[in-house]
Protein backbone atom coordinates (compact mmCIF):
# COMPACT_ATOMS: atom_id res chain seq x y z
CA UNK A 1 0.00 0.00 0.00
CA UNK A 2 0.90 3.22 -1.13
CA UNK A 3 1.87 5.40 2.25
CA UNK A 4 -0.03 8.79 1.87
CA UNK A 5 2.24 12.12 3.22
CA UNK A 6 0.38 14.92 1.54
CA UNK A 7 -0.59 16.10 4.60
CA UNK A 8 1.54 18.22 6.95
CA UNK A 9 3.94 19.24 3.95
CA UNK A 10 4.79 22.37 5.53
CA UNK A 11 5.78 25.21 3.36
CA UNK A 12 6.78 22.32 0.53
CA UNK A 13 4.58 21.00 -2.16
CA UNK A 14 4.62 19.48 -5.47
CA UNK A 15 2.58 22.04 -7.48
CA UNK A 16 1.73 25.43 -6.45
CA UNK A 17 -1.60 26.54 -7.98
CA UNK A 18 -1.72 30.42 -8.71
CA UNK A 19 -5.62 31.19 -9.09
CA UNK A 20 -8.70 29.73 -7.88
CA UNK A 21 -11.21 29.64 -10.89
CA UNK A 22 -12.38 26.84 -12.70
CA UNK A 23 -8.61 26.45 -15.02
CA UNK A 24 -6.83 26.06 -11.21
CA UNK A 25 -9.19 24.32 -9.14
CA UNK A 26 -9.76 21.49 -12.51
CA UNK A 27 -6.29 20.80 -11.95
CA UNK A 28 -6.44 20.90 -8.09
CA UNK A 29 -9.01 18.36 -8.22
CA UNK A 30 -6.66 16.66 -10.82
CA UNK A 31 -3.63 16.88 -9.28
CA UNK A 32 -5.05 15.24 -5.67
CA UNK A 33 -6.42 12.58 -7.39
CA UNK A 34 -2.95 11.91 -8.43
CA UNK A 35 -2.18 11.69 -4.68
CA UNK A 36 0.22 14.58 -5.11
CA UNK A 37 0.79 18.01 -2.19
CA UNK A 38 -0.97 20.65 -3.85
CA UNK A 39 -1.32 24.42 -2.64
CA UNK A 40 -4.23 26.91 -4.63
CA UNK A 41 -3.30 30.57 -3.83
CA UNK A 42 -6.62 32.95 -4.88
CA UNK A 43 -6.53 36.31 -4.91
CA UNK A 44 -10.95 36.15 -4.99
CA UNK A 45 -11.24 38.11 -8.27
CA UNK A 46 -12.50 35.39 -10.82
CA UNK A 47 -13.75 37.03 -14.08
CA UNK A 48 -17.20 36.10 -14.18
CA UNK A 49 -17.92 37.98 -10.39
CA UNK A 50 -20.01 40.76 -11.87
CA UNK A 51 -22.22 38.00 -13.93
CA UNK A 52 -25.09 36.74 -12.45
CA UNK A 53 -25.23 33.52 -13.86
CA UNK A 54 -22.89 31.39 -16.17
CA UNK A 55 -23.71 29.49 -19.43
CA UNK A 56 -22.07 26.93 -22.09
CA UNK A 57 -21.21 25.05 -19.34
CA UNK A 58 -23.13 21.19 -19.55
CA UNK A 59 -24.85 20.28 -16.42
CA UNK A 60 -24.32 23.95 -14.68
CA UNK A 61 -26.01 26.58 -17.12
CA UNK A 62 -27.47 29.23 -15.17
CA UNK A 63 -26.16 28.05 -11.90
CA UNK A 64 -23.92 31.58 -10.12
CA UNK A 65 -20.55 31.44 -10.83
CA UNK A 66 -20.01 31.69 -6.99
CA UNK A 67 -21.89 28.14 -6.22
CA UNK A 68 -19.45 26.41 -9.11
CA UNK A 69 -16.37 27.41 -7.29
CA UNK A 70 -17.60 26.68 -3.67
CA UNK A 71 -18.49 23.38 -4.80
CA UNK A 72 -14.83 23.05 -6.47
CA UNK A 73 -13.20 23.84 -3.17
CA UNK A 74 -15.07 21.45 -1.50
CA UNK A 75 -14.18 19.11 -3.49
CA UNK A 76 -10.16 19.53 -4.04
CA UNK A 77 -10.23 19.52 -0.54
CA UNK A 78 -11.76 15.98 -0.03
CA UNK A 79 -8.13 14.98 -1.85
CA UNK A 80 -6.24 16.61 0.12
CA UNK A 81 -5.45 19.83 -1.80
CA UNK A 82 -5.24 23.07 -0.09
CA UNK A 83 -7.06 26.39 -0.73
CA UNK A 84 -5.47 29.65 0.59
CA UNK A 85 -6.72 33.19 0.27
CA UNK A 86 -3.99 35.23 -0.93
CA UNK A 87 -2.28 37.35 -3.84
CA UNK A 88 0.64 35.97 -5.34
CA UNK A 89 3.35 38.89 -5.01
CA UNK A 90 6.64 37.13 -6.47
CA UNK A 91 7.93 33.59 -7.74
CA UNK A 92 11.59 32.87 -7.86
CA UNK A 93 13.77 29.74 -8.29
CA UNK A 94 14.93 28.42 -5.43
CA UNK A 95 17.47 25.79 -6.11
CA UNK A 96 15.52 22.74 -7.72
CA UNK A 97 12.06 24.58 -6.59
CA UNK A 98 9.86 27.66 -6.79
CA UNK A 99 9.74 30.01 -3.77
CA UNK A 100 6.36 31.33 -4.24
CA UNK A 101 5.32 34.54 -1.57
CA UNK A 102 2.02 36.17 -1.31
CA UNK A 103 0.94 39.25 0.14
CA UNK A 104 0.66 38.01 3.75
CA UNK A 105 4.49 37.50 3.85
CA UNK A 106 4.28 33.76 3.89
CA UNK A 107 6.13 31.70 1.05
CA UNK A 108 6.00 28.30 0.29
CA UNK A 109 8.11 26.16 -2.18
CA UNK A 110 7.02 23.90 -4.88
CA UNK A 111 8.27 21.57 -7.62
CA UNK A 112 5.98 22.54 -10.26
CA UNK A 113 4.18 26.43 -10.49
CA UNK A 114 0.42 26.25 -12.81
CA UNK A 115 -0.44 29.82 -13.38
CA UNK A 116 -4.35 30.15 -13.66
CA UNK A 117 -4.62 33.55 -12.88
CA UNK A 118 -7.03 35.03 -15.65
CA UNK A 119 -6.63 38.65 -16.20
CA UNK A 120 -8.24 41.94 -15.87
CA UNK A 121 -10.26 43.28 -18.41
CA UNK A 122 -9.57 46.70 -19.15
CA UNK A 123 -13.11 48.67 -20.11
CA UNK A 124 -13.17 51.48 -23.25
CA UNK A 125 -12.93 54.88 -21.50
CA UNK A 126 -16.82 55.76 -21.40
CA UNK A 127 -17.90 56.57 -18.61
CA UNK A 128 -20.27 54.36 -16.81
CA UNK A 129 -19.27 51.11 -18.28
CA UNK A 130 -17.94 49.25 -15.12
CA UNK A 131 -20.83 49.71 -13.03
CA UNK A 132 -22.77 47.58 -15.62
CA UNK A 133 -20.34 45.23 -16.51
CA UNK A 134 -21.81 41.96 -16.74
CA UNK A 135 -25.35 43.08 -16.86
CA UNK A 136 -26.22 44.92 -19.69
CA UNK A 137 -22.61 46.12 -20.86
CA UNK A 138 -21.45 42.87 -22.30
CA UNK A 139 -19.24 41.30 -24.84
CA UNK A 140 -19.43 37.54 -25.14
CA UNK A 141 -22.81 36.45 -27.41
CA UNK A 142 -21.76 32.66 -26.29
CA UNK A 143 -22.18 34.14 -22.45
CA UNK A 144 -24.36 36.33 -22.88
CA UNK A 145 -26.42 36.55 -26.36
CA UNK A 146 -29.17 34.36 -25.54
CA UNK A 147 -30.42 36.59 -22.37
CA UNK A 148 -30.15 40.09 -24.65
CA UNK A 149 -31.87 38.39 -28.06
CA UNK A 150 -34.36 39.87 -30.37
CA UNK A 151 -33.30 43.25 -28.23
CA UNK A 152 -31.88 46.61 -29.73
CA UNK A 153 -27.75 45.80 -29.03
CA UNK A 154 -25.06 48.41 -29.78
CA UNK A 155 -21.38 47.35 -30.57
CA UNK A 156 -18.71 49.57 -29.39
CA UNK A 157 -15.94 49.26 -31.49
CA UNK A 158 -12.47 50.14 -30.19
CA UNK A 159 -10.36 48.06 -32.67
CA UNK A 160 -9.90 46.08 -35.43
CA UNK A 161 -12.24 43.12 -34.34
CA UNK A 162 -15.46 45.19 -34.20
CA UNK A 163 -17.15 44.91 -37.66
CA UNK A 164 -16.11 40.84 -36.43
CA UNK A 165 -18.04 41.55 -33.17
CA UNK A 166 -21.16 42.88 -34.73
CA UNK A 167 -21.34 40.21 -37.55
CA UNK A 168 -21.40 37.81 -34.92
CA UNK A 169 -23.99 39.55 -32.44
CA UNK A 170 -25.97 39.56 -35.44
CA UNK A 171 -27.08 36.27 -34.46
CA UNK A 172 -28.75 37.18 -31.67
CA UNK A 173 -30.81 40.30 -33.07
CA UNK A 174 -31.65 41.64 -36.33
CA UNK A 175 -31.93 45.07 -34.18
CA UNK A 176 -28.10 45.84 -34.11
CA UNK A 177 -26.09 49.19 -34.17
CA UNK A 178 -21.99 49.25 -34.60
CA UNK A 179 -20.89 52.33 -33.21
CA UNK A 180 -17.45 52.81 -34.48
CA UNK A 181 -16.61 55.39 -31.62
CA UNK A 182 -13.01 55.64 -31.46
CA UNK A 183 -11.53 52.44 -33.73
CA UNK A 184 -11.24 52.39 -37.56
CA UNK A 185 -14.59 53.18 -39.50
CA UNK A 186 -15.52 50.18 -41.82
CA UNK A 187 -14.06 49.74 -44.84
CA UNK A 188 -16.02 50.08 -48.13
CA UNK A 189 -15.95 45.52 -47.78
CA UNK A 190 -17.02 46.05 -44.70
CA UNK A 191 -19.60 48.04 -45.17
CA UNK A 192 -21.15 45.59 -47.79
CA UNK A 193 -21.10 43.14 -45.55
CA UNK A 194 -22.84 45.37 -42.63
CA UNK A 195 -25.18 46.21 -44.91
CA UNK A 196 -26.45 43.02 -46.04
CA UNK A 197 -26.81 41.37 -42.93
CA UNK A 198 -28.79 44.63 -41.92
CA UNK A 199 -26.58 45.95 -39.14
CA UNK A 200 -26.61 50.20 -38.69
CA UNK A 201 -23.66 51.92 -38.32
CA UNK A 202 -23.59 55.27 -36.44
CA UNK A 203 -20.67 57.42 -36.58
CA UNK A 204 -19.37 59.57 -33.51
CA UNK A 205 -17.42 59.07 -30.22
CA UNK A 206 -19.41 57.88 -27.74
CA UNK A 207 -19.41 60.09 -24.57
CA UNK A 208 -21.85 58.11 -21.63
CA UNK A 209 -25.11 55.90 -21.15
CA UNK A 210 -28.75 56.53 -21.14
CA UNK A 211 -29.88 54.83 -17.58
CA UNK A 212 -33.57 54.59 -16.43
CA UNK A 213 -34.38 52.51 -13.62
CA UNK A 214 -31.32 50.96 -13.24
CA UNK A 215 -31.31 49.48 -17.09
CA UNK A 216 -29.61 50.55 -19.89
CA UNK A 217 -31.84 52.50 -22.64
CA UNK A 218 -28.40 53.60 -24.62
CA UNK A 219 -25.55 55.38 -25.41
CA UNK A 220 -24.81 59.20 -25.98
CA UNK A 221 -22.68 60.32 -28.48
CA UNK A 222 -20.35 63.49 -28.35
CA UNK A 223 -23.07 65.63 -30.22
CA UNK A 224 -25.47 64.92 -27.62
CA UNK A 225 -27.88 62.61 -30.11
CA UNK A 226 -28.65 59.58 -28.18
CA UNK A 227 -29.25 56.09 -29.69
CA UNK A 228 -31.80 53.73 -28.00
CA UNK A 229 -30.25 50.47 -26.72
CA UNK A 230 -31.00 47.62 -24.29
CA UNK A 231 -27.92 46.40 -24.34
CA UNK A 232 -23.97 47.57 -25.25
CA UNK A 233 -21.34 44.96 -26.39
CA UNK A 234 -17.56 46.03 -26.25
CA UNK A 235 -13.98 44.35 -26.51
CA UNK A 236 -12.19 44.88 -23.45
CA UNK A 237 -8.30 44.60 -23.82
CA UNK A 238 -6.98 41.51 -21.65
CA UNK A 239 -4.33 42.60 -19.08
CA UNK A 240 -2.92 38.88 -18.11
CA UNK A 241 -1.96 39.08 -13.74
CA UNK A 242 1.20 37.64 -14.27
CA UNK A 243 3.61 40.49 -12.98
CA UNK A 244 4.59 38.16 -10.25
CA UNK A 245 6.47 35.77 -13.60
CA UNK A 246 8.50 39.14 -14.15
CA UNK A 247 11.29 37.33 -12.28
CA UNK A 248 11.30 33.93 -13.73
CA UNK A 249 11.99 35.85 -17.53
CA UNK A 250 8.41 35.32 -18.16
CA UNK A 251 6.26 37.50 -20.22
CA UNK A 252 2.55 37.72 -21.73
CA UNK A 253 3.12 38.01 -25.31
CA UNK A 254 0.69 40.36 -27.25
CA UNK A 255 -2.20 38.72 -28.68
CA UNK A 256 -3.19 38.68 -33.02
CA UNK A 257 -6.40 40.03 -32.78
CA UNK A 258 -4.89 43.46 -30.46
CA UNK A 259 -7.10 42.82 -28.08
CA UNK A 260 -4.51 42.34 -24.90
CA UNK A 261 -1.71 39.99 -24.21
CA UNK A 262 -1.43 36.27 -22.84
CA UNK A 263 0.85 33.75 -21.57
CA UNK A 264 2.17 31.27 -25.06
CA UNK A 265 1.88 27.67 -23.78
CA UNK A 266 2.40 24.09 -25.56
CA UNK A 267 -1.09 22.53 -26.33
CA UNK A 268 -0.45 20.96 -22.53
CA UNK A 269 -0.28 24.41 -21.00
CA UNK A 270 3.67 24.53 -20.05
CA UNK A 271 5.28 27.72 -21.10
CA UNK A 272 8.87 28.51 -22.53
CA UNK A 273 10.37 28.65 -18.53
CA UNK A 274 10.56 24.91 -17.22
CA UNK A 275 8.75 23.93 -14.97
CA UNK A 276 5.76 26.53 -15.15
CA UNK A 277 2.54 26.11 -16.80
CA UNK A 278 -0.55 28.29 -17.95
CA UNK A 279 -4.23 27.41 -18.19
CA UNK A 280 -7.48 29.18 -18.33
CA UNK A 281 -7.65 32.56 -19.63
CA UNK A 282 -4.71 33.93 -18.80
CA UNK A 283 -3.32 31.23 -21.86
CA UNK A 284 -6.21 31.55 -24.16
CA UNK A 285 -7.74 35.16 -24.24
CA UNK A 286 -11.12 33.19 -25.89
CA UNK A 287 -11.78 30.26 -23.17
CA UNK A 288 -15.04 30.36 -21.59
CA UNK A 289 -16.03 28.62 -18.05
CA UNK A 290 -16.02 24.87 -20.10
CA UNK A 291 -12.57 25.63 -21.92
CA UNK A 292 -10.89 27.16 -18.87
CA UNK A 293 -12.11 23.79 -16.67
CA UNK A 294 -10.57 21.65 -19.25
CA UNK A 295 -7.39 23.35 -19.81
CA UNK A 296 -7.02 23.23 -15.68
CA UNK A 297 -7.33 19.42 -15.83
CA UNK A 298 -4.72 19.04 -19.25
CA UNK A 299 -2.19 20.91 -17.79
CA UNK A 300 -2.87 18.94 -14.31
CA UNK A 301 -2.14 15.91 -16.54
CA UNK A 302 0.95 16.75 -18.03
CA UNK A 303 2.21 18.15 -15.00
CA UNK A 304 1.88 15.32 -13.07
CA UNK A 305 3.56 12.97 -15.96
CA UNK A 306 6.46 15.36 -15.96
CA UNK A 307 6.52 14.86 -11.90
CA UNK A 308 6.17 11.19 -12.35
CA UNK A 309 9.41 11.24 -15.08
CA UNK A 310 11.58 12.85 -12.21
CA UNK A 311 10.31 10.80 -9.59
CA UNK A 312 11.06 7.51 -11.47
CA UNK A 313 14.84 9.62 -12.78
CA UNK A 314 15.71 9.86 -8.61
CA UNK A 315 14.52 6.12 -8.04
CA UNK A 316 16.79 5.00 -10.77
CA UNK A 317 19.91 6.95 -9.46
CA UNK A 318 18.74 6.32 -5.32
CA UNK A 319 18.76 2.31 -6.60
CA UNK A 320 21.68 2.16 -8.96
CA UNK A 321 23.86 4.18 -5.86
CA UNK A 322 24.26 0.46 -3.38
CA UNK A 323 25.01 -1.54 -6.14
CA UNK A 324 27.71 1.58 -7.33
CA UNK A 325 29.12 1.39 -3.82
CA UNK A 326 29.21 -2.19 -3.68
CA UNK A 327 31.05 -2.64 -7.05
CA UNK A 328 33.44 0.39 -5.46
CA UNK A 329 34.03 -1.43 -2.50
CA UNK A 330 34.72 -5.01 -4.51
CA UNK A 331 37.73 -3.31 -6.88
CA UNK A 332 39.75 -2.01 -3.78
CA UNK A 333 39.48 -5.25 -1.39
CA UNK A 334 42.50 -6.77 -1.08
CA UNK A 335 42.69 -10.42 -2.22
CA UNK A 336 44.44 -13.35 -0.30
CA UNK A 337 47.63 -14.16 -1.32
CA UNK A 338 47.54 -10.74 -4.24
CA UNK A 339 51.44 -9.95 -3.67
CA UNK A 340 50.70 -6.26 -4.53
CA UNK A 341 49.36 -6.13 -1.44
CA UNK A 342 51.85 -7.54 0.23
CA UNK A 343 50.18 -10.56 1.71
Amino acid sequence: MIRDTRPDRGDRYDVVIVGGGPAGLSAALMLGRARRSVLVIDAGEPRNAPSAHLHGFLSRDGAPPGELLEKGRREVAHYGAEVHAGRVRSAVRDGGLFAVSDDSGRTVRARRLLVTSGFTDELPDVPGLGPRWGRDVLHCPYCHGWEVRDQPIGVLATGPMGVHQALLFRQWTDRLTLLPHTGPHPTDEESERLAARGITVVPGEVTGLEIADDRLTGVRLRTGEPVPLQALTVAPRAVPRAAFLDSLGLSPTPHPSGLGSYLATDPTGRTAVPGVWAAGNVADLTANVLASAASGSAAAGAINADLVAEDTRRAVRAHRAPFSAATEARVHEPVAGDRRHGL
